[in-house]
């Protein structure tokens, strides 16, 4: 199927080098920078024309639209494709946080339009191009789109799930959470070990390792099953050092972060059959050091 990409960007770039290696046929990519779609387009065969947005009537031989530009960006793209399109495409965006609904105008006219996000990390397009095995694509939108979606990712060797249109925001913040916001605990963690006389870069190579294995462990239990440590084992004397420790040398921002986590961790501990007697005074210290704070 011939596909035009609007936004050569990191993922957009990635994309269209991913799909061409699948036999799709690549044929514009539209693109503000053009000297990076142009160097995109040199590893492409047959090479796809390069293109600004104002040139979007150009696009009309294409079956798959995908919109990879900046969130921001989208609505205007979609809307203005929706009036130099006569032709009924399959328009796809990449946007993790936004839905199809986004792409109204594209519907209207009587466009198949979805959403398809891939759970991975792309800082560079080429390495990117090879990054989408076994990654989950997260897809939503009009019937015929995410079946179409499907091929696609499985022609990348990917995997697919859906969720419905009204949760695509909150399936973003499990995304952000799971991956940002793990990177944002670590940089705790890491302040947390500098402050005991380490610098920051040996503080986080002395730490990756046990996060490595919480991963590992993660690939094979639940969330409960997988928790170790101080409060898998309901132990609040060390819980309380954590603390006083964490208040004397570190901002109460940290501080914070670590009681909130402390708290979910005893709502996982509970879950595996530890101390119920403890669990409760851990959680009545969590609470009232919260309070405090």
């Amino acid at each position: 199927m011939k596909i035009s990409i609007i936004g050569v960007g990191r993922l957009g770039g990635a994309l269209a080098l991913a799909l061409a290696k699948k036999n799709y046929s690549i044929e514009n990519l539209v693109a503000r920078r053009r000297e990076t779609a142009r160097r995109i387009a040199e590893n492409i065969k047959p090479k796809p024309q390069v293109l600004t947005s104002e040139e979007t009537k150009k696009l009309a031989g294409s079956e798959i639209i995908f919109i990879t530009t900046q969130d921001s960006e989208i609505e205007s793209v979609a809307a203005d494709l929706a009036l130099n399109l006569p032709h009924k495409p399959f328009v796809f965006h990449t946007s993790g946080s936004l839905s199809s609904q986004i792409l109204k105008d594209l519907s209207a006219a009587g466009g198949k339009v979805g959403s398809l996000h891939p759970l991975v990390s792309v800082s560079d397009s080429f390495l990117g191009a090879d990054s989408f095995k076994d990654v989950f694509f997260c897809l939503e939108g009009d019937a015929e789109a995410v079946a179409l979606g499907e091929k696609i990712v499985g022609d990348l060797k990917g995997k697919s799930f859906a969720v419905e249109t009204k949760f695509k925001t909150l399936y973003h913040a499990s995304a952000v959470t799971a991956s940002g916001h793990v990177t944002a605990l670590i940089s705790i963690a890491v302040e947390m070990l500098a402050a005991c006389g380490l610098s920051n870069e040996k503080a986080q190579k002395i730490l990756l390792p046990l996060v490595k294995s919480a991963l590992e462990n993660l690939e094979r239990q639940t969330p409960a099953e997988a928790l170790t440590g101080t409060f898998a084992r309901a132990d609040a004397e060390t819980m309380k050092k954590h603390i006083a420790a964490i208040s004397e040398r570190l901002a109460p921002e940290l501080l914070e972060v670590y009681l909130q986590l402390g708290l979910r961790s005893t709502h996982l501990a509970e879950m595996q059959g530890a101390s119920a007697e403890n669990l409760a005074l851990m959680k009545n210290i969590l609470d009232a050091e919260k309070k405090r704070n």
